[in-house]
C-alpha cells in the first residue's frame, strides 16, 4: 500500500538521531517543560522569525490558548473558514466564542478576504486565517481589515511549517501563529504537540501561564489556566527534525513539480501556487469532477488517496444548523465534493511516485 503520508518512514530516515535524543531525555530524568522544550521554543521561534515560542499540547490547544491570551470568550465572535480541520472551529468554541464562517477562494482553498468585511459585527474580536495544505492565505488584505476594525489575527499554521508569504514565514504576521506537530505534519512529532509563536511579550507571558494552571510560580495560580504542555520527549524529537524541515519541504516541492508535469492533460485541476508565496505541500490536492471514482480506482490498486475534507464543518452533525455565516459558502461546499489528496511525503520513492502517476493517468 502506498500511503498518503508515512510518518514511520520519516522516523526511520532519522532513526539514529531521534533514538539518541530520546535516550538523552530518558537519562536526564526531566520529562515535562525542561531543557528540550525550552531549546525547541527558542529554535522554532527563530526559524519562524519571531521572538517567542510557547510549546503546548496540540495545535488545537494552541489556537484555544491564543484566543484566551487575547481575552476572547463568551459573547465574542471569531471569523474563520469551514474548509479546514474541525480543530479550528473546535478551538474557538472551546474558548467560549462564536465561530463566524466565510467562504474560500476556489484557486487556493484559503479564506476569501473579500468576504470578511460583511461578516464583521460589533461582537467580532478576531480573524483566524488558515494556511491550508501548505500554502499561505492572502494575509495583506486580512491584516488591513484587522487594523481597520481593531481585530486580532491568529494564524492557523498547522499545515504550513516553513511556508512563506511575501518573503516572511507564516506565523510571523499576525498577533500569534499556531502550529500543530501531529505526526503527519511537515514538522511532526511521534505523538501530539503544538506551539504558539509571537513577537509580543505580553502574549508570551499569558500563554506560559495559561498552559500550566496560571502558575507564575509552582502551585500558585494567578488566574484560571489549564494543562497543555509539550513534553520533553516530543520536543527532543522535533529538535532533530527541525534541522531537516527546509530540506524535506524542498523534496515535497520536487514531488509536487513531478505531479504537475506528468498530470498535464488529465481531467483534473492541479494545485495553484499563489504569487509571492512558497508552498510547502503538506498535501498535494487536486480537484476532480469524478473524485470518488478516482479515489476508488486508486484504492483498488493499493494507493491511499484521502479527502481533506469531505464534509465542511458547517454541514457536520455537531455543527449543522447552529453556526453563523453559513448561507453563502458555495466554494467551500464545491471543494468538499472535488478535492483529493495524492500521496506526498519526503520519503516517497520515485518508483512509488511513478506508480501513483501511472494509475491516475490510466483512470483519466
Amino acid at each position: 500500500m502506498i500511503l498518503c503520508a508515512n510518518p514511520r518512514l520519516q522516523y526511520l530516515a532519522h532513526k539514529g538521531e531521534i533514538d539518541a535524543a530520546l535516550m538523552r531525555v530518558l537519562e536526564r530524568g526531566w520529562y515535562i517543560l525542561g531543557e528540550e522544550v525550552k531549546a525547541l521554543e527558542s529554535e522554532f521561534a527563530a526559524y519562524v522569525g519571531v521572538e517567542y515560542g510557547i510549546g503546548v499540547g496540540s495545535g488545537t490547544e494552541g489556537l484555544h490558548l491564543a484566543l484566551k491570551a487575547c481575552e476572547i470568550g463568551v459573547g465574542d465572535e471569531v471569523i474563520t473558514v469551514s474548509h479546514t480541520a474541525v480543530a479550528t472551529v473546535a478551538a474557538i468554541e472551546q474558548a467560549g466564542a462564536t465561530p463566524v464562517l466565510v467562504d474560500i477562494e476556489p484557486d487556493f482553498f484559503t479564506m476569501d478576504s473579500r468576504k470578511i468585511a460583511c461578516a464583521i459585527t460589533p461582537k467580532t474580536k478576531a480573524i483566524i486565517p488558515v494556511h491550508l495544505y501548505g500554502q499561505a492565505a492572502d494575509l495583506d488584505p486580512i491584516l488591513e481589515l484587522a487594523r481597520t476594525y481593531e481585530l486580532r489575527v491568529i494564524e492557523d499554521c498547522s499545515q504550513a511549517h516553513g511556508a512563506t508569504y511575501k518573503g516572511k514565514r507564516v506565523g510571523s504576521y499576525g498577533d500569534m501563529g499556531c502550529f500543530s506537530f501531529y505526526p503527519t505534519k511537515n514538522l511532526g512529532a511521534l505523538g501530539d504537540g503544538g506551539m504558539v509563536v509571537t513577537d509580543q511579550p505580553e502574549f508570551s507571558r499569558r500563554l506560559r501561564l495559561l498552559r500550566e494552571y496560571g502558575w507564575a510560580e509552582r502551585y500558585v495560580s494567578h488566574f484560571a489556566g489549564g494543562n497543555s504542555r509539550l513534553d520533553e520527549i516530543q520536543a527532543a524529537i522535533l529538535r532533530v527534525k527541525l534541522h531537516y524541515l527546509d530540506e524535506d519541504n524542498a523534496v515535497r516541492a520536487r514531488i509536487a513539480s513531478m505531479y504537475n508535469d506528468k498530470l498535464i492533460g488529465c481531467d483534473m485541476v492541479r494545485p495553484t501556487c499563489r504569487r509571492e508565496t512558497n508552498h510547502v505541500y503538506h498535501l498535494y490536492v487536486v480537484r476532480a469532477q469524478r473524485r470518488d471514482a478516482l479515489k476508488g480506482h486508486l484504492k483498488q490498486r493499493g494507493i491511499a488517496a484521502l479527502v481533506h475534507y469531505p464534509v465542511p464543518i458547517h454541514l457536520q452533525p455537531a455543527y449543522q444548523g447552529r453556526l453563523t455565516g453559513v448561507d453563502q459558502l458555495l466554494e467551500t461546499e464545491r471543494a468538499a465534493q472535488e478535492v483529493l489528496s495524492l500521496p506526498i511525503y519526503p520519503e516517497l520513492d520515485e518508483a512509488d511516485l511513478e506508480t501513483v502517476i501511472k494509475v491516475v493517468r490510466t483512470f483519466v
